[in-house]
């Protein structure tokens, strides 16, 4: 009647939990002398199979099975030399910050404690970060693509407020649409999806040579929409599309929401941050007048997975999309009930981690300009690797280096597309499999290209110089055999 998940003897999980920080210090510190990635072994996958354990393992043995098992296979992005999907490194201050929200753990849905507080401070230094109206709301969440789902949900709603949440979209006479690029993240279209409206009224938007939308074109569609007897709703901007990193003519999307009277909505899954770089400022200072802005801070805030945000300028808005006040959530002044509004008239979400609290001290740890001393430095090293690649044939870039992202290809011997296409896969995986470096890939007006996607704390300027000198030398190899 006693038994509890407590250990026996609390002086061998001390020194476990010594063990275990002494073990990822040092693993983060010598990283970069490590593969960047391995491929999983076999025998390895297999020790996945086993059946559920019922009875108890020592603690140092199952940490043993994870440093022996799962340590050494991780995706690889604390590397200096990854450059793919877009994933932040983390920094070991986020690290314990994690250690201590788990301690903590609390759930910040309701209520009159500290963790509530920390997030509402988070949130407000980031409005204050990207120039957003101090009264604006906001919430933190898993990432991007929640971060996405709940702006244009609040743009759904807001088109009937009274009536949406109580009758759904059959309260809406007219067809619902929205509009984004081609090259607008997944997630645009899996939030349509899953908010009823349906992929075929995501209209989606041819883009020009430099991957950013058409606005003619949208301004087309959005006439014949209305004549057809649509309802558009929301245009979604793109801060830094997920494959070549181009930015959307903000401005002129702004200038027609406002016009039509449409929910403006910026996805910046990462590079909205880039709002600091003086460079890419005027692009992105529309973002300040936004409906709604998503950003992550696992990427370019190198918190550790999962720290992603939403911030709605219409706070009623945003509380009216979510809002709902059963008696075992009631607030009462006073008690542990009470406190801030509650983060779960923001969000789908009752559960909620701590995620602010590796926010709150990582920034606190490092200060505002250190992120934007990084930020800048990420761009300043893809403008290098461009350059790099563009003085190094038969490496050829293909797309201009608009803020991050970097896409090139090996010019291989021959006209025969598919053949280029083919070898250039092979070159990337022998990038990745001899553990040089992980960038990862896309295909661009039919070409497989290389994606280098920077936003890497650890990345240094020999790094860009290792990625383009192995390059040539695999891809001189695979020519070699094509002869």
């Amino acid at each position: 009647m006693n038994e509890t998940l407590d250990p026996s003897n609390w002086d061998e999980m001390r020194q476990l939990g010594h063990l275990m920080v002494d073990d990822m210090i040092s693993y983060l510190s010598t990283i970069r002398d490590q593969p960047v990635w391995r491929p999983i072994p076999d025998q390895v996958k297999e020790t996945f199979s086993s059946t559920l354990p019922h009875n108890p393992t020592n603690s140092l043995a199952v940490y043993d099975d994870f440093k022996k098992n799962i340590l050494p296979y991780n995706t690889g992005n604390v590397h200096p030399r990854f450059f793919a999907f877009v994933q932040g490194t983390g920094t070991p201050m986020g690290v314990f910050a994690e250690m201590l929200a788990a301690a903590m753990n609390p759930n910040l849905a309701i209520g009159e404690h500290s963790a509530m507080y920390v997030e509402n401070q988070v949130l407000d230094w980031f409005k204050e970060f990207l120039g957003y109206p101090a009264d604006a709301s906001g919430i933190l969440l898993s990432g991007g693509s929640m971060a996405n789902f709940t702006a244009l949900s609040v743009a759904r709603n807001n088109i009937l407020p009274d009536k949406i949440r109580k009758s759904g979209l059959r309260a809406q006479e007219k067809q619902l649409v929205a509009y984004c690029s081609t090259e607008s993240h997944s997630c645009i279209q899996k939030s349509i999806e899953a908010l009823g409206i349906g992929t075929d009224n995501l209209r989606k938007i041819q883009v020009n040579e430099a991957f950013q939308i058409d606005v003619a074109a949208l301004k087309r569609q959005l006439q014949l929409d209305k004549e057809n007897n649509f309802l558009p709703f929301c245009i979604v901007g793109n801060a830094g599309t997920v494959n070549t990193g181009a930015i959307d003519p903000l401005d002129e999307l702004l200038a027609i929401c406002q016009s039509e009277k449409i929910w403006f909505h910026v996805d910046g899954a990462f590079g909205a941050l880039a709002k600091v770089v003086t460079s890419l400022s005027d692009a992105l200072k529309p973002i300040e007048e936004a409906d709604s802005v998503a950003f992550d801070l696992h990427k370019w805030m190198c918190m550790p997975y999962e720290a992603g945000c939403v911030l709605i300028k219409n706070k009623k808005a945003h509380r009216d999309t979510f809002a709902l006040n059963p008696s075992y959530l009631h607030t009462d002044p006073g008690g542990l009930a009470g406190g801030p509004e509650p983060f779960n008239n923001f969000g789908i979400e009752l559960s909620r981690g701590f995620k602010a609290l590796k926010v709150w001290m990582s920034i606190k740890e490092l200060g505002s300009l250190a992120y934007i001393r990084m930020i800048q430095k990420n761009c300043a090293q893809c403008q290098y690797l461009g350059s790099l690649i563009s003085t190094h044939a038969p490496l050829e870039l293909m797309t201009p280096v608009s803020m991050n992202i970097v896409c090139y290809r090996f010019q291989f011997p021959t006209d025969d597309l598919t053949v280029q296409n083919n070898n250039n896969k092979k070159l990337l995986l022998e990038l990745q499999n001899q553990g040089i470096a992980a960038p990862s890939s896309t295909i661009l007006n039919g070409h497989f290209v290389i994606r280098v996607a920077n936003v890497n704390q650890r990345s240094q300027q020999i790094d860009f110089d290792i990625l383009v000198k192995e390059s040539l030398r695999i891809g001189h190899e695979i020519s070699n055999n094509l002869l």
